[in-house]
């Protein structure tokens, strides 16, 4: 601890000098990026979203996957919630586990106009979270089941052994019969890529439930100022590849 404490002046020494222009290579740039993540965890905190009045609240934490032939995102999406007569509040819309597969147009690059969502509802994210090494599984979709729709648009994603278990193959396929498109995505994961996956789909599994809002203590809601719109930020898969 006291070596920390001699340690961290001189950090800051350096900091100072190099905001004042002091610092003037690459590698001390470097360093105060490192430097500000290191001691501004607090920034990260519920204060800076309630301070930034002119953007929006919503938190974006993909975890995404490039490879030669697509990239794959995935992300959770909270049910919601609406009263009742009693004055409780129950689910009034479920919430899944969003998929989302770009297909690549070249070398590390991907046409994010293409994008294909696949939603897994809790039941299909156990079917992911239990799935053996050398077990195989696939789910079929149908965005307008129940209506006149019904049959338009089908969707299959299908999540395969790669063998030696090493990983797994999702494949989704897309057929839209209106606009007479039949669209493929395929890209393999690694045995380390899906231990992401399932660990991260353990933790959304009682949050996209809802089971989270019963089970945690109920705060009152602050009002706060409407905020702007904000686009969607796209994954960067330059970070990727050039790791």
């Amino acid at each position: 601890m006291l070596k920390l404490c001699r340690f961290l002046p001189s950090r800051n020494e350096q900091a100072s000098n190099f905001l004042l222009g002091k610092a003037t290579k690459i590698k001390d740039t470097f360093w105060l990026s490192a430097f500000s993540c290191q001691h501004g965890i607090s920034t990260s905190g519920p204060d800076l979203v309630a301070n930034a009045g002119n953007f929006s609240h919503r938190r974006f934490a993909d975890y995404t996957i490039f490879k030669g032939k697509a990239a794959l995102s995935v992300s959770p999406k909270l049910p919601s919630f609406c009263k009742v007569d009693s004055g409780s509040s129950r689910v009034d819309r479920k919430g899944v586990v969003m998929m989302t597969f770009w297909p690549a147009v070249g070398q590390r690059k991907y046409d994010w106009q293409k994008k294909q969502f696949f939603a897994l509802s809790p039941t299909e994210v156990g079917s992911l979270i239990s799935l053996g090494p050398d077990e195989s599984c696939e789910f079929l979709h149908d965005p307008s089941m129940k209506s006149s729709l019904e049959g338009q648009v089908r969707k299959s994603l299908s999540v395969t052994p790669l063998g030696n278990s090493s990983g797994y193959f999702l494949n989704l396929t897309v057929v839209n019969t209106i606009q007479k498109t039949n669209e493929r995505f395929s890209l393999p994961v690694t045995k380390a890529e899906f231990a992401v996956m399932r660990t991260a789909l353990s933790y959304a599994l009682p949050h996209i439930m809802g089971w989270d809002q019963v089970i945690r203590p109920q705060l009152p809601n602050i009002p706060r100022s409407t905020p702007k719109q904000q686009s969607d930020v796209l994954p960067d898969p330059d970070f990727e590849w050039g790791r």
